[in-house]
């Protein structure tokens, strides 16, 4: 089991290094373009050079534009993003939808009657009921 590790260890570290050159901003690469830096990643990550030049020369790595630290700026960014139950304004959306498909339905439902008092107009030719007497006879 343990033979196993380095291969993994390998492996982890070029998917990591291809999924990193596939997600980074052109404006972010150093040296080559992107398309160089993804077959560099593909041809040489068995032999970890490809995966290393990359993090290494690869992208443009440096602290966060406002100064902060990293996670800092993670927790900072984090808060811009509320969760949907907790964001006012996606709760009232919600109200408004549910208001527009009650009225909605309210419409279709007074439609139906009507279509309905209609059709029963059509096949009731009295006021008071159906006609119960039968048919006359061919002659």
């Amino acid at each position: 089991m343990l033979r196993y590790l380095p291969f993994l260890l390998v492996l982890a570290l070029w998917i990591y290094a291809f999924i990193d050159c596939l997600n980074t901003p052109e404006n972010q690469i150093r040296g080559l373009p992107k398309v160089i830096w993804v077959i560099i990643i593909l041809l040489f990550g068995e032999v970890l050079v490809g995966p290393v030049a990359w993090l290494v020369a690869g992208k443009v790595r440096g602290a966060p534009a406002d100064g902060s630290t990293p996670s800092e700026w993670h927790r900072n960014r984090r808060a811009k993003w509320v969760a949907p139950d907790d964001n006012p304004d996606f709760l009232k959306s919600l109200k408004d939808e549910s208001k527009k498909d009650e009225a909605l339905l309210k419409d279709w439902e007074a439609d139906l009657r009507r279509r309905e008092d209609e059709l029963r107009r059509k096949d009731d030719p009295t006021p008071d009921g159906p006609d119960d007497t039968p048919p006359p006879a061919k002659s």
